[in-house]
């Protein structure tokens, strides 16, 4: 229908404010790949989605002006979301002066949602049903199965992914994965020992049991995505994710990167210092995940109280030795963290800024920010974005 058209039983624009909802400025993530004559219709679709996703309700012809696309362009493709089901009318939008008011349009958000997983915790296996902006609708968790047991490992993602799509309310756009460990761009699992995975095609196989799009990536991979649709991210940083692994996801230019190994990011086994350390699970003394697990910081906190301060100093100091190549190899904004705030803020931040501006050049990298995210649930959100980016284009 165009904006002149009649709608049939129009709903006012006042009365559904709670299907209105936008983020900041849009900002899609980047490919390398040009836009090629015959991708131009592929490329125009992501446009009207990204600007709606992040815009909120507009008219036809504001989506023109948004998005630079003929009215014709626009009115064809709006045409073809409404037929598929992404977009909705939402109402007419009340105007003063002569003419017909314009009908607001925007990305069906009541009308789908999406599952993640987050596999990332050492003790429990985390799924949520979530709604297009990343809301978490329904929680649900698992135990999860004793290391090395591939078999069990994947049976308990089975399960827990079978009960959220139970637990669904509307029609699913598909599911996203946080994983740990090295996966590929095809969701293989090239290795993830504390699963028991090794070359394990988990998108694959768990797209085939659920009948559902699934994708899967590295958790910290997946949760840089979340800070930089959701969160207060700039365009070039990078998300170091704290817990019983250290791992590090990275946006550079608005394009996140993933590395010709798949392992961008795969910082928690860098060796930090010439004095040794504490034994890692790999085998060697001083990995920089050693020294920042989750684990070791509060055994030592708790078995030296009143070093407390000393002992989260060192270990941002530590972080920021192995940090600092990075930040100026790839010339960062940001550094955010994610991870318990009790032991990351205050001392370790304090002490990781200091290092950080210490080892990196004097005047050009004085304003980079250390800082913790805003955000929970950020696997999970970012499963989200994986499946919001792969399904609609939308970032």
């Amino acid at each position: 229908m165009s904006d002149s058209g009649e709608p049939q039983q129009p709903t006012p624009a006042e009365n559904i404010g709670a299907q209105r909802h936008a983020f900041g400025p849009a900002r899609h993530l980047r490919s390398r790949a040009k836009v090629l004559p015959e991708h131009a219709r592929g490329h125009n679709r992501a446009l009207v989605l990204q600007t709606l996703y992040h815009s909120g309700s507009m008219s036809r012809a504001d989506l023109s002006r948004e998005t630079g696309l003929t009215r014709v362009t626009i009115s064809d493709l709006v045409s073809e979301f409404i037929a598929d089901g992404i977009v909705v009318e939402l109402g007419i939008r009340e105007t003063v002066g002569p003419g017909k008011p314009p009908i607001l349009i925007d990305i069906d958000r009541l009308g789908h949602q999406i599952i993640g997983l987050d596999l990332s915790d050492a003790e429990v296996l985390r799924g949520a049903v979530l709604s297009l902006d990343g809301d978490v609708l329904q929680r649900r968790e698992v135990a999860r199965p004793a290391k090395s047991d591939g078999d069990a490992a994947y049976a308990a993602v089975l399960g827990l992914g079978r009960e959220l799509v139970g637990a669904a309310t509307t029609a699913l756009l598909g599911v996203g994965i946080g994983t740990p460990g090295v996966v590929r761009p095809d969701g293989v699992v090239i290795s993830s020992p504390n699963l028991g995975w090794t070359d394990f095609a988990l998108e694959a196989q768990l797209g085939r049991d659920l009948d559902l799009p699934v994708l899967a990536r590295n958790d910290a991979n997946a949760a840089v995505l979340a800070e930089y649709t959701f969160g207060d991210a700039r365009s070039d940083f990078i998300l170091i994710k704290i817990g019983v692994g250290v791992g590090a996801g990275l946006i550079a230019g608005s394009q996140p990167l993933v590395g010709s190994r798949f392992a961008a990011g795969e910082i928690g086994h860098v060796v930090v210092g010439t004095d040794g350390g504490p034994r890692c699970v790999c085998g060697r003394d001083g990995c920089l995940e050693a020294w920042l697990s989750v684990t070791r910081l509060r055994d030592e906190v708790e078995a030296r109280p009143e070093s407390r301060d000393a002992i989260l100093r060192d270990a941002g100091a530590r972080m920021a030795i192995a940090v600092a190549p990075i930040v100026t190899a790839l010339d960062l904004s940001e550094v955010v963290l994610s991870g318990p705030a009790d032991l990351l803020d205050g001392p370790f931040i304090h002490a990781a800024t200091e290092t950080l501006r210490a080892r990196t050049l004097e005047g050009v990298f004085d304003d980079v920010v250390i800082r913790l995210t805003r955000q929970d649930d950020i696997v999970l959100r970012g499963a989200a974005v994986m499946v919001l980016s792969s399904q609609l284009g939308v970032s």
